[in-house]
């Protein structure tokens, strides 16, 4: 029976990794460390608790206390990282706590790791660890900096070029596990992702938000121009990619995992209005929550258009645009993406209107607090 020690399991892509196991394997025990942040929410994982394969302990990963104890209980045989403060605009407000949570979180993690893993020293004095033992380092394709050229895709030796806390924190912890991989051959994989997309997603994130303000009568704000490009993969795809390169990655190999959609930002909007518009349109059930919603503006079906749309000042250090090659990943080891872009986020658009009590949950004062 594999162990995961998932940290921030309580997250967006870290919850949803935690379903996909559950879902796929049954032989697996799974122990979720989340500090319970803004965006870390016990609602999103209140299912998977009544679980017995499933373990959860509020903490950071930073607390060595905490850590250690997780270690000492359990043999762990894999590590993912999603433990991380990552919204950009809340990094340039508060700097330093994406560096303790991002960086110094990190370096904690792989010396607990190293210790708890390590069984013995070879005869040049490297560790030698336990079998079937795995860190994963979740990353972000934001560590590349910006594209600026509409042909140009980074790859996995693309050099990195941070241009905001978050990024910078990012890249600073990519660094610190290929260092550990180099220094004291810890078992190690990077993993480096595009946009995420889909169920349980934090309502300040440009998806989820639009869906919010839409059914709350409110402008939907887009930086700038609203001509900045990401590319758009769905949550799910990117929880099977992660899977793969745990069992099946060779060790210090490092994975681009995106989803081949690129799309402005103002084009996303732009989708996300023209289909929850039909949705409405079509669907009694969503009907009806449209015009019971005492925080709509108007309950009209005519307002849902293109005048909802907002620019505002461009955010600091903003970057144009961000566009990943994945071949490796689909070359090395099978994997590619199965949810096109445009069936994916009629899929988000309806989660969210099944469960606007999460919404509402997760967005209240207690919670943000």
């Amino acid at each position: 029976m594999y162990t995961y020690f998932v940290t921030g399991g309580a997250g967006f892509i870290g919850a949803n990794f935690v379903k996909y196991l559950l879902r796929k394997y049954s032989d697996i025990k799974i122990i979720v460390l989340d500090n319970l942040t803004y965006s870390g929410n016990l609602a999103t994982i209140k299912s998977d608790l009544k679980n017995p394969r499933f373990s959860f302990i509020k903490g950071s990963i930073g607390d060595i206390k905490v850590v250690s104890s997780i270690f000492n209980k359990y043999f762990v045989n894999f590590v993912i990282n999603f433990a991380a403060e990552t919204h950009v605009d809340r990094s340039i407000i508060n700097p330093r706590i994406f560096f303790e949570t991002n960086v110094l979180g990190t370096q904690n993690l792989l010396e607990i790791a190293k210790k708890y893993w390590t069984i013995g020293y070879d005869v040049k004095g490297y560790p030698v660890y336990k079998k079937n033992v795995k860190y994963l380092q979740i990353s972000t394709d934001e560590v590349y900096g910006s594209s600026e050229s509409k042909t140009t895709f980074f790859i996995e030796n693309t050099p990195l070029d941070p241009n905001n806390p978050y990024s910078a924190s990012k890249a600073s912890a990519d660094l610190i596990v290929k260092a550990y991989s180099s220094t004291y051959k810890i078992p190690i994989n990077i993993t480096r992702c595009s946009n995420n997309y889909g169920p349980y997603q934090f309502p300040e994130k440009l998806i989820p938000l639009s869906i919010k303000n839409i059914l709350d009568g409110k402008q939907i704000p887009i930086y700038g121009d609203g001509q900045n490009m990401r590319d758009w993969i769905y949550v799910e795809d990117h929880c099977r990619a992660i899977d793969l390169v745990l069992h099946s990655a060779k060790t210090g190999e490092i994975y681009n995992i995106g989803g081949s959609n690129e799309k402005k930002n103002v084009d996303v909007v732009s989708l996300i209005i023209f289909s929850m518009k039909n949705l409405l349109e079509s669907n009694p059930q969503y009907q009806k929550m449209f015009y019971s919603s005492a925080s709509c503006f108007s309950p009209q079906l005519e307002r849902i258009n293109k005048k909802l749309i907002s620019t505002v000042k461009d955010r600091l250090g903003h970057d144009r645009r961000y566009a990943i090659n994945s071949s490796k990943i689909k070359i090395d080891l099978g994997w590619s993406q199965e949810i096109q872009f445009e069936e994916g986020l009629l899929k988000t658009i309806c989660w969210y209107l099944d469960n606007q009590n999460w919404v509402k949950e997760i967005t209240s004062k207690s919670i943000l607090n």
